[in-house]
């Protein structure tokens, strides 16, 4: 590492001042200098993600990518990550998946959609099926890295560029914050990037399966998205 020691919780008004407003090419490139192959980016094959990726591979190769296959993924969302694998040969991408003894504990106990009878419920699907995979994910790493965007959701509005992830006890990095919607599909169709295909039907957040749905016109990008939960509590608990 560049650094002397990592950052911690203390450094991060410090690197948010320094790194706060940067283009993301910028940051990326500091986050593959400080970190090296000690930074892993989270990779779920959304837009901003497919863009971050481009980035990665261009200015900081060095920087590892993993995603986590929760086991109910669209095909698109396999097709989008095999052309992606194809295109950057010199970043591999960790497939993580959930424990198999808990998601049979979970399905067998409380079926197969038990996550649309309430929020609680819904955070345990996801927790079995992303949350502990993350975390497995980031056993060996010393800080992560998103594709967050402040205007994606009520959620993350307040989100800065540096962060300190509590419950992974790490820095967490989110390059593409201040980017606009607009800001990432003119960034795709500069560089030919390989994106979901089912952003062209009017799906602008993917995610399971059967907890993403098509928006209508003037619908807000995430609505979506457990579309039975108020907006207040549509995360997954990767980012909380």
């Amino acid at each position: 590492m560049k650094e002397a020691t990592k950052p911690t919780a203390a450094d991060v008004d410090r690197l948010n001042e320094l790194l706060g407003g940067k283009p993301a090419e910028e940051i990326v490139r500091w986050a593959g200098e400080t970190f090296g192959p000690e930074i892993k980016f989270a990779n779920s094959f959304g837009a901003e993600d497919v863009a971050l990726q481009h980035i990665i591979a261009k200015i900081a190769p060095n920087i590892r990518v993993f995603t986590l296959d929760t086991g109910r993924l669209n095909d698109e969302t396999y097709q989008v990550m095999d052309a992606t694998r194809f295109k950057y040969p010199d970043v591999p991408i960790e497939v993580m998946f959930p424990e198999r003894d808990k998601v049979e504990g979970l399905t067998r106990e409380k079926g197969f959609f038990s996550f649309r009878e309430s929020v609680e419920l819904r955070k345990e699907c996801c927790a079995i099926r992303k949350v502990q995979p993350l975390k497995r994910a980031l056993a060996d790493a010393n800080a992560w890295m998103t594709g967050l965007r402040r205007d994606q959701s009520v959620t993350r509005t307040d989100t800065p560029t540096i962060e300190w992830d509590e419950g992974n006890a790490m820095v967490k990095v989110n390059p593409l914050i201040e980017w606009s919607n607009e800001d990432v599909w003119a960034y795709i169709k500069a560089n030919k990037i390989p994106y979901n295909k089912l952003h062209d039907q009017h799906y602008p957040s993917i995610g399971c399966a059967p907890c993403t749905r098509a928006i209508k016109d003037g619908e807000d990008i995430r609505a979506g998205r457990w579309w039975w939960e108020n907006p207040e509590f549509k995360e997954c608990g990767l980012h909380e």
